[in-house]
């Protein structure tokens, strides 16, 4: 990637971290502070917990499905200027559900925010590895990931006072946010593009994978409110028909959106497969136990917004230093005692009841949980760009991106469904509890199973990341990866957009 030329600690450096974390925080924070409004907006709106689903789901259904399509588009008509569009678009979008009037129109607003955090998304790491020079690089990228840890930090507790106040300003809050970026990037930001960035863009690809998950995620949603009938079924068959079309797509395109050489290789499939059934069980995870806790528990939003602050505590703390654990003894062990401390986490979970105690239920489920992610997400990131080559590490990363939103997306369609809590209201306590319990069960299992599938399949130690402006991302770097979703490695993106 071409030398950018900024150095850190100069001024114009400082406006494009500025930038970049708080265009990157957007996205992240609205991924998760959301989860604590849910019972706010049941309640304001009479929603039953399918409408709840498609709040958090619309929003993960056109980022999971245009991340890759947003990645390219940068690289060919300009990196800031994709980034700025995508913040104007999610300022909009959060607008409109800040003032949205029922929960159909929350819905669709949050669909469209989906959509400029495609945008946006990507370019926030892209304009950092664009922007500064070889030397200062690395520095950079390690600062954006330790500010996005704070942000992330932060986060549960401005999410659950706001959410007391009124779950709308969870939304409206990022108008703010959004003008400060803009004009930021706008004054302070160089553009920068790939000169080698494909003239064709895999737009049928985009089309596939988008009417695949959108049918998909509706047939597995529907199919578990109570009255359907079998024709939802049809709904998940047209989803997996468009995905097969899309995998066929993707092998005769000359700019797939995922290169299919990526899976000759056994350790990148390997771990795609873990990141599948892992991060299947954080989503569910992140979204019913803060709901749970209000509804079931009687928290109130801010201590329920912040019952998960010990997962982000722990993994800004020893993030770094489990990737050089990693690094001597391989990903497998890593891989797969990450998987099993979560899984004992959530069944701690499952125990928390009525009138549950936060010192004493609550915060040693969730630190037991965050020790299982701390352990998993550096290695599983650092594995997926070490079994690429050099020349398509950008690639790797976004196709494991999508694979982590996609799993969370399809997962809270189907697993709430499975544990019976489609058709419950929020304001029935006894139910939701019932379901919640067997909801915790099913995601132990799925993290069991990525344990399983890396004690199997991932064999191969991580190589020595070479010093360079060009390098690919070291696992040191990795330490602060969202639990939302991996990073997306900016650099050497000749896979992706080609």
């Amino acid at each position: 990637m071409p030398d950018g030329g900024l150095r850190m600690g100069t001024p114009q450096g400082r406006w494009v971290l500025l930038a970049t974390v708080l265009g990157s925080s957007l996205a992240l924070l609205d991924a998760t502070v959301v989860n604590v409004a849910l019972e706010r907006i049941g309640t304001e709106f009479g929603a039953g917990f399918s409408a709840l689903q498609w709040t958090v789901n619309a929003y993960t259904l056109t980022l999971a499905a245009l991340i890759l399509m947003g990645g390219s588009l940068g690289d060919r008509f300009g990196r800031r200027r994709l980034f700025v569009i995508g913040t104007v678009w999610f300022a909009a979008a959060s607008l409109l559900c800040g003032v949205a009037p029922d929960v159909e129109t929350l819905i669709a607003a949050r669909a469209l925010q989906g959509v400029g955090g495609a945008l946006l998304t990507p370019g926030s790491l892209a304009l950092i590895s664009a922007s500064f020079s070889g030397a200062d690089r690395a520095a950079a990228v390690g600062a954006w990931s330790g500010l996005g840890g704070v942000a992330g930090a932060v986060g549960p507790f401005v999410g659950g006072w706001l959410v007391a106040v009124d779950w709308r300003l969870v939304f409206l809050v990022n108008l703010p946010l959004a003008a400060v970026v803009v004009a930021v990037a706008l004054r302070h930001v160089p553009e920068s593009r790939d000169p080698e960035a494909a003239h064709h863009l895999d737009w049928p690809g985009t089309v596939l994978v988008v009417a695949g998950l959108g049918a998909l995620t509706y047939g597995l949603t529907a199919a578990g409110e109570p009255g359907r009938g079998p024709g939802v079924w049809a709904w998940v068959a047209a989803g997996l028909v468009a995905l097969a079309a899309f995998a066929v797509v993707q092998r005769r395109s000359p700019a797939p959106l995922v290169p299919p050489v990526l899976f000759a290789s056994r350790q990148f499939t390997a771990a795609n497969a873990v990141t599948l059934l892992v991060y299947a069980a954080l989503g569910v995870v992140f979204v019913l136990l803060v709901l749970h806790l209000q509804v079931v528990a009687g928290l109130d939003p801010l201590p329920a917004g912040t019952a998960l602050l010990p997962v982000t505590a722990l993994m800004l703390l020893f993030s770094a230093r489990v990737g050089a654990l990693a690094q001597r003894t391989g990903p497998r062990p890593l891989l797969t005692a990450g998987p099993l401390l979560a899984a004992a986490g959530v069944l701690l979970m499952a125990r928390i009841g009525p009138g549950a105690s936060y010192l004493l239920e609550v915060l040693p489920a969730t630190a037991v949980f965050g020790a299982g992610l701390t352990l998993l997400v550096a290695p599983l990131t650092a594995t997926v760009l070490d079994s690429a080559p050099d020349r398509l590490a950008g690639a790797a990363s976004g196709v494991n991106n999508a694979v982590a939103r996609a799993a969370g997306l399809l997962a809270v369609a189907v697993v709430p469904a499975l544990a019976g809590l489609s058709g419950v209201e929020v304001t029935d306590p006894a139910a939701f509890a019932n379901g919640f319990r067997t909801a915790m069960l099913l995601c132990a299992g799925l993290l069991g199973t990525g344990a399983v599938v890396a004690v199997l399949l991932v064999r191969r130690p991580l190589a020595t990341a070479e010093p360079g402006p060009d390098r690919r991302l070291p696992i040191e770097e990795c330490a602060n990866c969202g639990v939302g979703g991996p990073p997306v490695h900016p650099a050497t993106r000749e896979g992706w957009s080609r």
